[in-house]
Formats: structure tokens, C-alpha cells, sequence
């Protein structure tokens, strides 16, 4: 005879008496693992700010009861590589700056060491892959249209000194007049002025105002930029004859130049990098295929 199996009566479980469009929460205990997880966790949580760096105070924080942290093993790492490379360091920064590029062993560690500056320091401007940003006053670093030169000794000027701040005595320095915002010429002697420059660059032109132009650019720009427009590093006055253009070379972005001006500002490296690393960096840039 089989016994009667009796059904276990549901227990009705109570809600948490929160209510949103009708949906009830119930208000069913935690999973017993679930908690033992959670106050392991609070037990390491208390046990790894005893043992590190965790809590902030006035100055610093505390130290933790296991002593070297990761800050300070990574400070002891790279003072490690600092002493290794010191003697290299010290022949790259002893060694005529035109000779670096024909030593195998200096050039080889100056862009590898270089590359890693740039990308850390150089990049947000020049790019990633130093191609500048196009029609934003960024140099492209790429080709060989230089203002101010692209030898070692130029690159390495105006990396250490900057162009155009204000913290460094012997930045780089030019200033282009603003023609139009200055009234020193008319909107028609912009516009002519303009044309010619679009001519002498191989671009679309009008050739009645280019020609009249030409007498406006050689009375007030032929003095930095040459008589034929070709530019003078001395002045970081730029070629306008080729087809490379900084702030851009359209008849608009023209006349904008020359209305208002440009007044692009390079900050001095040398109050940031040491001698060693302009050098790398200088070398590294140098080797990207317009160096000179």
C-alpha cells in the first residue's frame, strides 16, 4: 500500500512594498553564497588598504604595511635604464650634430629614443605620423618644405627654442603684417595681391588682377617672402610658389591670411625635455625623409 504524498504548502513571500507601473519587488533573502562572497570582499578590501597605498591624506597617503608600491618600483625601473643608457647619452650629447645621422650607433639610438618623444610630446600637433593636420598650421614634418630649415642644427633650434613664445629669449620670431585689419591696404589691393600669388603658385587666377598684383606684392611682401615669392627661412617666410601650404592656399583662406595674418606659436622644449632627448627627437624627425 503506497503512503499518500503529501504537497508542501507554498509560503507566500512578502514584497519590499516598492511599486513601479505595477511591478512588485519580492523580498527574498540573498543567496547564502552570494553573501559570504560579499563579505569576503569586504574583508580583503580592508586588508589590502593595510597593506598598500590607499588612503589619501593632507600630503600623500598612507603608505601601506608592504612598503614598495608600483609608482615606486616603475621610478626605480627607469632610473635602472637611465644609468644603462648614460653612456650613450652622453656621446649623443658630446657629438657634433651633423655627424649623428652618419653614426650608425648614435643614429640608431637617437630615433629609436626620439620616436618615443615624439609620440609623447610631438604628436597632438604634428600627428602620430608627423603629417601634420592639414589647413590647420600644423607643419607636415614629411616632406622638405622647412620654414626655417631642416638640417640638424635648425631642427634642433627650433625644437629646444620654440617659435613665436613668450618664454624663451631666442625663440624662433617673425610677424606678418595684418594688411587688411591694419588698413595698410585696401580690399581691392588684397583681392589683386591675392591673384598674383594664386599665379605664381600654378592655381586658377585672374590675370588682369594678378598683374596689377604683382606691383602690390613687390612693395609690401617681396621683403620677407622674396621677389619671386620663394620664401626666406630668415624670416620663416614661407615659398608660396609650390603647391605646400600651411594654413591653406584657396583664394579664400588667401585673403583671410592676408587680411588678418597667422600667428602659429611652438613652445620651448627645453624647459621639458633634456639635451639628450631634443637631440633624439631632432635626429628622429630629421630621418623621416625631408631632413636636409
Amino acid at each position: 500500500m503506497c503512503a499518500k504524498q503529501v504537497k508542501k504548502a507554498e509560503k507566500e513571500v512578502q514584497t519590499t512594498g516598492h511599486s513601479w507601473d505595477g511591478i512588485e519587488e519580492y523580498d527574498n533573502p540573498m543567496p547564502r553564497w552570494w553573501v559570504w562572497v560579499f563579505y569576503a570582499c569586504i574583508v580583503w578590501g580592508i586588508g589590502y588598504s593595510i597593506a598598500y597605498p590607499a588612503w589619501p591624506l593632507i600630503h600623500g597617503a598612507t603608505q601601506g604595511l608592504l612598503g614598495p608600491t608600483l609608482r615606486t618600483e616603475v621610478v626605480a625601473e627607469i632610473a635602472r635604464f637611465d644609468e644603462a643608457n648614460a653612456p650613450i647619452k652622453a656621446k649623443l650629447n658630446a657629438a657634433d650634430l651633423a655627424a649623428i645621422p652618419g653614426n650608425d650607433e648614435l643614429k640608431t639610438y637617437a630615433i629609436s629614443a626620439g620616436a618615443s618623444v615624439f609620440k609623447n610630446n610631438c604628436a597632438q600637433c604634428h600627428g602620430s605620423g608627423a603629417a601634420g593636420v592639414q589647413g590647420k598650421g600644423y607643419p607636415n614634418l614629411l616632406d622638405n618644405d622647412w620654414l626655417w630649415g631642416g638640417d640638424m642644427e635648425a631642427i634642433h633650434t627650433t625644437i629646444a627654442h620654440g617659435i613665436r613664445n613668450t618664454t624663451d629669449g631666442d625663440a624662433r620670431y617673425s610677424q606678418m603684417p595684418s594688411f587688411g585689419k591694419d588698413g595698410i591696404l585696401e580690399k581691392a589691393q588684397i583681392d589683386d595681391v591675392v591673384e598674383h600669388v594664386l599665379q605664381i603658385s600654378g592655381q586658377d587666377h585672374d590675370a588682369a588682377m594678378a598683374e596689377a598684383g604683382a606691383t602690390v606684392f613687390a612693395e609690401n611682401c617681396a621683403a620677407c617672402h622674396g621677389d619671386a615669392g620663394m620664401g626666406n627661412r630668415d624670416f620663416g617666410a614661407p615659398n608660396l610658389t609650390d603647391a605646400i601650404w600651411l594654413y591653406g592656399g584657396d583664394r579664400k583662406t588667401l585673403v583671410q591670411t592676408v587680411t588678418y595674418s597667422r600667428f602659429g606659436v611652438m613652445p620651448a622644449w627645453n624647459v621639458r625635455l633634456s639635451e639628450d632627448e631634443i637631440r633624439s627627437v631632432a635626429t628622429y624627425v630629421h630621418s623621416l625623409g625631408g631632413g636636409e
